[in-house]
């Protein structure tokens, strides 16, 4: 068996028996050997009987969602080459031999192209002009997949890719997941331009709904972005902010005070909890879920547990010294009126930011105790 023609359904039928026989057709004229496997999601409408009539192999998978019918799909199929498209007629079948012939030439992962030959009516303005570019846009600055339509439903792979693409997804994010586990396994994905026709029945699509999925997704899998430049960027503005107050140094024509220096402070504070738990979350993905993130790779081959409490403590240490001269001073006044609130701030966050760093980087030794070799 060289090709499974893989369609989810999920009351199709209106579609269904259409889909099933341009499938076959097309794989007749091609001579390809292959087969049609249909993944019932639950249809009550007799699409799985209507497509079994036609001469699909009817895969039933109760548990809702589009990456559940895929997946149960991909469990039964038997082809060397998995060929994936969906039960509305929108994509033109005979496009299959080209995928087909792209997978022959080297390919792994095939994806269409749709965005330049859409037909009238066949996408909402939303979803051409907002959603699918900026969904695809962060997916591309994410994980450099290089596609320019990260959504398409027509899609080739090699059954051979499926295990180090390690799919799980059962939503709608499941489109996303293949491309972000392909990119990270540097499988060659090649696109290939395709038509997008009018779709036949009701939509199963909810814009908002799985547009917010896909990006909850590519953030998710994305730490380094989630966390790790969020926390970064919040330290340096935190640290720019408090060195302004303390130097006395005019911005916009004036100087800053006391309270712009708790606002740096807490900057500081809080970005480098969120930068420490997005090295965290990396650790535990390259640790435990097999992920690849090239700069923490390099980052972790460079710098041991003994360089972040070294650094933790002696910030902490720093910000100790300066709480132990204000205290004296205190003391020294007879614990009378003190006025020393900016290095007060300044030390206490710098306290905190080491202790944040000290028992981090503890938990990372941890997350790395059982890593992969």
């Amino acid at each position: 068996m060289r090709v499974s023609v893989i369609i989810p359904c999920l009351d199709e039928a209106e579609n269904i028996e259409e889909c099933v026989r341009r499938a076959r057709r097309v794989l007749g004229d091609s001579g390809i050997a292959g087969e049609v496997v249909v993944a019932d999601n639950g249809s009550t409408d007799g699409s799985a009987e209507l497509a079994a009539a036609e001469g699909a192999r009817v895969v039933r998978e109760p548990r809702r969602g589009y990456g559940s019918a895929y997946l149960a799909g991909f469990a039964a199929a038997r082809g060397d080459y998995l060929v994936m498209l969906d039960a509305d007629l929108s994509y033109a079948f005979d496009d299959i031999p080209r995928f087909v012939s792209r997978l022959d030439d080297g390919a792994q992962l095939v994806i269409g192209d749709r965005m330049d030959n859409i037909q009238p009516g066949a996408m909402p303005w939303l979803h051409r002009y907002v959603g699918n570019p900026v969904l695809t846009g962060i997916l591309n600055l994410f994980f450099r997949t290089g596609v320019k339509d990260a959504h398409c439903g027509m899609r080739a792979v090699r059954r051979t890719a499926l295990a180090s693409l390690d799919l799980r997804a059962t939503g709608m994010e499941f489109a996303s997941e293949m491309l972000i586990r392909a990119a990270k396994e540097d499988l060659d994905i090649r696109e290939l331009p395709i038509e997008y026709h009018p779709r036949g029945g009701e939509s199963k699509l909810a814009s908002f709904s799985d547009g917010w999925r896909h990006l909850r997704f590519l953030l998710v899998h994305s730490p380094t972005h989630l966390f790790v430049v969020p926390g970064v960027i919040m330290i340096v503005l935190g640290a720019l902010v408090m060195a302004t107050v303390l130097t006395r140094l005019e911005v916009l024509g004036r100087e800053w005070e006391l309270h712009s220096l708790i606002a740096g402070a807490l900057l500081l504070i809080v970005g480098t909890q969120v930068a420490a738990l997005g090295l965290c979350a990396n650790a535990y993905g390259t640790y435990f879920m097999g992920e690849k993130d090239p700069w923490f790779d390099r980052m972790r081959e460079r710098f041991r547990l003994e360089h972040g409490l070294l650094l933790g403590a002696v910030i902490a240490a720093v910000g100790l010294a300066m709480a132990a001269v204000i205290a004296g001073i205190w003391i020294d006044r007879g614990f009378g009126g003190l006025s020393s609130e900016r290095v007060a701030v300044l030390a206490a966050a710098l306290i905190t930011v080491g202790v944040q760093i000290f028992f981090t980087s503890f938990l990372l030794s941890i997350l790395g105790l059982r890593r992969r070799s």
